[in-house]
């Protein structure tokens, strides 16, 4: 696995990501211009695309902090954790992030931001409690290799635009059923709204799903290889994996659409088999595996 080829291709996707999302609002868009024989319709769209683009770049990362509360901590409020982001992210070649806590039992982390420059980690409370000092510098580690991967952007920007097609899918349907009956001579277009407004609800948690299933499992291999180059301790990360896979309970403010971002899932433990098919982490007994370099 060569992670500079790794990195380039995280950078090409987020860009894919961000075209993509232009064209389908631009499309539909478009589509409802048709319908209603109106080009505002399309312009509207060009104009909110474009926004939402540029949004997401700039402050996904500041809306997935929010979304949890996480506080932003110094060298003195948490000396232990600062130093310990901060002495890797030399070793590493980093600049050095923010550093975050995010006031929840449940033991979790992230990384989040649009590059190196500009990036943050965040650990919930309840990691800091369970973890010892090796332990928390493997899930640093790793979430300071999703930046060093430049994942980061990409991971962050899936939560604002995928799940937004999740809220026009929403907005259509909404108008099919309470704006739909007002032109009683627009049968045709009528028709169109109600076909696209059932085709986006149904596609879009799929969408999501899939994005979130494309972006996630490589990653996280990628970077428990990285983190345990970078302490030179694989155990260290395999410990703190097997004490976080063991807590059940869930985070308090736990989304579907954020679960990709955590170094493990935010919903408690996986479960076996099936249900790890369609998880957007891979099974944590794997990686501790693979880890440990057991067969």
């Amino acid at each position: 696995m060569n992670i500079y080829h790794e990195q380039s291709k995280n950078v090409w996707k987020t860009w894919f990501l961000m075209i993509s999302f232009l064209i389908v609002v631009i499309a539909i868009g478009f589509v409802f211009a048709q319908v209603y024989q109106n080009s505002t319709i399309l312009y509207i769209a060009i104009i909110f695309s474009l926004f939402m683009n540029f949004f997401s770049y700039w402050f996904s990362d500041k809306i997935v902090l929010g979304m949890y509360k996480a506080q932003r901590v110094t060298n003195e409020s948490h000396p232990d954790l600062y130093n310990i982001v901060e002495n890797l992210s030399i070793t590493a070649g980093l600049p050095m992030p923010k550093v975050y806590v995010i006031p929840d039992s449940a033991p979790n982390a992230f990384a989040t931001g649009r590059n190196k420059e500009h990036a943050a980690v965040a650990v919930t409370s309840g990691l800091l409690q369970i973890l010892n000092k090796t332990e928390l510098e493997g899930v640093i580690a790793h979430e300071l290799s999703h930046i060093g991967n430049r994942d980061i952007l990409l991971s962050t920007v899936v939560i604002v635009l995928v799940g937004f097609i999740s809220i026009l899918a929403d907005m259509f349907l909404r108008g099919m059923i309470f704006g739909g009956h007002r032109d009683s001579d627009n049968k045709g277009g009528n028709a169109i709204l109600m076909i696209v407004g059932i085709a986006l609800a149904i596609l879009a948690p799929i969408s999501l799903t899939l994005v979130q299933l494309a972006i996630s499992r490589k990653r996280e291999y990628l970077a428990d290889a990285s983190g345990a180059l970078l302490t030179r301790y694989p155990e260290g990360l395999a410990s703190a994996l097997q004490k976080i896979s063991q807590y059940s309970a869930p985070l308090q403010h736990a989304s579907k659409a954020t679960a990709h971002l955590f170094i493990a899932n935010p919903f408690g433990g996986t479960g076996k088999k099936i249900s790890n098919l369609f998880a957007t982490h891979p099974p944590a007994e794997d990686r501790i595996r693979i880890l440990r370099g057991s067969k």
